[in-house]
């Protein structure tokens, strides 16, 4: 009952069959009903004709009945003036009343139709439909319901192409708006038709043409920057190394580190921005994760590494840089010694990181993971990109980057691929 086009569909059956029933009921009270008045009505006329005198014998007044209902599928009784039964064919019917005056009663809709008509001799002919005319009548409105199961079959197969139709846009938009939520900026969806669908339709696609400029002319913006800022980095290192030998050794040395730092900011931005513009790694390779794991930890004191052989396919270089950030924040936010152990869980290579420092903040442990955010009351180094680019690195292989264990004796970082 969630799904939009099933609640329409049972809103357009619901109608027409509330109007078939009640055209249904009106027909059955006003258009059948006066139809058998009017059959009733002929054979009264009839028998009034061709019936012989009241005095006449009850033999013969019975075979003449018998005629006149020849061929008709009914009941039929004549009655004296006094009420007594002079001739019947068929299921006996019951006397009219002591009160009933002359000419024709109103169905007796009890058990089944019946009509009583006065003669102008005085005697008394009652008619109904025979028990086999009136199977379908035992039961209350049976045909009536029978009727209904059909009208609701025919319009359940006639309606369903027609609602499914329309709401099939709808789900398709659905589709075009999760596609976009999940980060393809190119989705759009088929504008179909001319009415509200269409035109929400053509909003969509204007309004996610519009966000993919836009996050285009700010990568484009952001890129561009970070290579220009090269230039002036460059120049600005080159005359620090060609300053007089007797420059203070001290200020020499945090120029150096500002540089160093400016340097590591820049290339971080670009690898992030570069990440953001692809869908794929731009390298797939086959490696031992382990193996890697091992390069890259015996570059720091103070890092060890354990676990099973797994073998990974990705951008090696990327991965690089996700280990080197993991293992640094280790160092520069934790303390030694580093553990790095690589093992296969589940299909996946999952890759654990952790030191034997005091730990973060609870409220810390997914906003580390943001651009240029600084863990609380440190004043160590850092661009605030490390955790970003490693989360960044591991969602563009497949996977996930999360905190697994935080605590007094240190934090674990999980990385999945």
């Amino acid at each position: 009952m969630r799904r939009l086009y099933f609640r329409i569909y049972l809103a357009v059956l619901a109608s027409l069959i509330v109007f078939a029933l009640a055209a249904g009921m009106l027909w059955h009270l006003l258009g059948e009903s006066g139809a058998v008045w009017q059959g009733g009505e002929l054979v009264a006329r009839f028998a009034q004709n061709i019936l012989p005198p009241a005095s006449t014998d009850k033999a013969d007044q019975q075979v003449a009945l018998e005629s006149i209902i020849a061929g008709l599928q009914a009941d039929v009784s004549l009655f004296a003036p006094d009420r007594s039964l002079l001739a019947r064919v068929g299921a006996p019917l019951a006397a009219p009343e002591e009160n009933f005056q002359h000419g024709m009663s109103a169905p007796r809709m009890k058990h089944s139709p019946a009509w009583t008509v006065r003669l102008p001799d005085g005697r008394w002919l009652v008619l109904r439909r025979a028990a086999s005319e009136r199977a379908l009548h035992r039961v209350p409105g049976l045909a009536l319901v029978l009727a209904m199961v059909v009208l609701f079959i025919v319009v359940a197969v006639a309606a369903h192409p027609v609602v499914r139709r329309l709401t099939r846009r709808l789900e398709r938009l659905q589709d075009g708006v999760e596609t976009l939520g999940r980060g393809d900026l190119s989705a759009r969806v088929k504008v179909e038709g001319r009415d509200e669908v269409a035109r929400l339709a053509t909003s969509f696609n204007r309004a996610a043409a519009r966000i993919e400029e836009l996050l285009d002319a700010h990568k484009m913006l952001l890129a561009n920057a970070s290579h220009e800022l090269r230039t002036p980095l460059t120049r600005i290192r080159m005359g620090v190394e060609l300053m007089k030998p007797d420059f203070d050794p001290v200020r020499m040395a945090a120029l150096k580190r500002d540089i160093a730092e400016i340097d590591e900011l820049i290339e971080g931005i670009l690898l992030s921005s570069r990440l953001d513009a692809l869908r794929e790694p731009e390298i797939k390779e086959e490696f031992d994760l382990l193996a890697l794991a091992a390069e890259e930890c015996a570059r720091y004191e103070g890092c060890s590494v354990a676990g099973d052989s797994v073998t990974v396919r990705g951008n090696p270089m990327l991965l690089r840089r996700l280990l080197r950030n993991l293992v640094e924040n280790a160092l520069r936010h934790g303390r030694p010694p580093v553990s790095v152990s690589v093992k296969r869980e589940i299909g996946r290579a999952a890759l654990r990181v952790s030191d034997q420092g005091p730990g973060i903040a609870s409220s810390e442990t997914e906003a580390v993971f943001e651009p240029f955010r600084r863990m609380r009351n440190t004043n160590a180094a850092g661009t605030g990109l490390g955790l970003s680019l490693v989360r960044k690195i591991a969602r563009h292989h497949g996977g996930d980057a999360r905190i697994e264990k935080n605590g007094s004796d240190g934090l674990t970082i999980l990385v999945t691929l």
